[in-house]
């Protein structure tokens, strides 16, 4: 047996002594560890989709005749997708922390799923505004499942890389959604008051594909033996062993570090509060600001992204898509090409150098549009080359929430992150561009730009200063768990 337990009535509660983590950590890269990427890593697809949609129809929203949206109205929608992003990371990474990965990614797909599905219902702005809260709720809830169970289930050496390639397949979803846009809005398709509706059945659709592609994907080995539940997790780790090795993959031999833990059905919100805010809250605050700076960043930009397209530049509603498709394969290029060297050069040299190469960039292009020397294909070759690093900076926020925080917590701790960081870039953003757009100059425009760039450059200090050195490194030799006992 590779754990113990020790447990009596009334006695303290049991002492796990296994080496779980280490054996996860030594498997070499399997089909099981590419099941987990697609079929867990396809949240970010489906929140690719939902928020390029959001900004490709705008256009159509606001040409139909049922919804009349102005340029406002498609800003309170971004951000009421937003903010229930935040209140359901919250909400469901809190039942994520106390009920398991697995059941929760399952729930919160099924939230997503009914939400996305309705949106294509609705008949007026409020109608709209509460399917986009519900689906956001979705959505945020699946950050917290997912990103805590892909990274307790991945082996340390291929995390960083993974996990910002799973980050960046937020732009495979967007280019889903440019390409759906360009045909359902075109009018000879379907166009008008039905192509934007029939847009939104596109995650739906593709959502119950994923549902039946998770059923395959165990609990969380780590979550499990944390709560007491050895028995689960010893089964679970021996059966990927045993695949690995029928598949003739070799794993290696030697003994393997331990860990003792102390059994707990439940980590309280005192305790998570005080890892947060005291024990740990240098992390907390580079935390804060990597998530809040990249939010405002993505959100006030991408959200509006067509907008700009078509009251700036003139572009025709049902063409946005074409000039999303190239920006969405430049985002995601960016984590592909980048993500090893944030294994191998370091993470916190990496974080740094991404967020102050989109400030600076982003500053640039901003005058750049502001001056009116951009075309309007020259300004998305403009935002390809921002967001090939933008993307990375992106995702690397991501992966420095959700690995360096202890077990325990890591749900929440995402959860938490996302909300804060999101509730204060994420949803003043769409909303205050929103408003700058309205006004149709180019200089207010710039403004906003010249903030965002701003918030990246402070970030990219404080990630070169305090930023943790997690590259290769098990999760446990990163934080330490709550429940470890010497």
């Amino acid at each position: 047996m590779n754990l113990m337990t020790r447990s009596q009535a009334g006695a303290a509660p049991a002492i796990v002594d296994t080496d779980i983590p280490a054996r996860l950590d030594r498997l070499p890269w399997g089909s099981f560890h590419t099941l987990v990427v697609a079929a867990l890593g396809v949240t970010w697809i489906l929140d690719g989709l939902e928020v390029t949609l959001a900004g490709a129809v705008s256009g159509a929203l606001k040409d139909s005749p049922v919804l009349q949206f102005t340029n406002t109205d498609v800003g309170i929608a971004a951000s009421a997708y937003v903010a229930g992003a935040v209140l359901g990371a919250i909400f469901f990474g809190w039942l994520t922390d106390r009920f398991g990965r697995k059941r929760l990614f399952f729930i919160t797909l099924a939230v997503y799923l009914f939400a996305t599905a309705a949106t294509a219902f609705t008949w007026n702005l409020w109608s709209f505004v509460v399917c986009r809260f519900i689906t956001g709720a979705g959505i945020g809830g699946e950050y917290t499942a997912i990103n805590s169970t892909i990274q307790e289930l991945i082996p340390a050496r291929y995390r960083g890389w993974t996990d910002l390639v799973i980050n960046g397949s937020f732009w495979i979803g967007a280019a889903i959604g440019a390409i759906g846009s360009i045909v359902l809005l075109d009018p000879t398709v379907l166009g008008g008051d039905l192509g934007w509706r029939a847009a939104f059945l596109i995650g739906a659709m593709l959502g119950v594909v994923v549902f039946l592609m998770r059923i395959w994907i165990p609990e969380s080995p780590r979550w499990l033996m944390t709560h007491g539940r050895v028995a689960e997790a010893e089964a679970i780790v021996a059966a990927i062993e045993s695949d690995f090795r029928r598949r003739k993959l070799v794993i290696p031999a030697g003994e393997l570090p331990r860990i003792r833990l102390r059994a707990r059905s439940h980590t309280p919100l005192s305790e998570v509060a005080r890892t947060l805010f005291r024990d740990q809250r240098r992390r907390t605050a580079v935390g804060l600001t990597l998530m809040a700076s990249q939010a405002f960043f993505y959100n006030a930009i991408f959200f509006t992204y067509a907008l700009i397209l078509t009251d700036f530049y003139g572009i025709r509603s049902e063409s946005v898509g074409w000039y999303i498709l190239p920006f969405a394969v430049g985002n995601f290029l960016g984590p592909v090409f980048l993500g090893r060297f944030f294994d191998t050069i370091g993470r916190r040299p990496m974080i740094a150098a991404t967020y102050a190469v989109s400030g600076v960039l982003l500053a640039i292009t901003g005058y750049l549009f502001a001056i009116e020397v951009l075309s309007a294909g020259q300004q998305t070759v403009a935002w390809m080359v921002i967001f090939f690093f933008a993307s990375t900076a992106a995702s690397s926020a991501y992966l420095t929430v959700s690995e360096t925080f202890p077990l325990e917590v890591r749900a929440l701790a995402i959860a938490f992150f996302f909300a804060i960081g999101t509730g204060i870039g994420g949803v003043a953003g769409p909303w205050l561009f929103g408003l700058l757009i309205d006004t149709g100059s180019r200089w207010s425009v710039f403004g906003g730009y010249l903030l965002g760039a701003v918030l990246m450059l402070a970030a990219a200090v404080v990630a070169f200063r305090y930023a943790v050195p997690a590259e290769r490194k098990p999760l446990e030799a990163i934080s330490r768990p709550l429940a470890a006992v010497d």
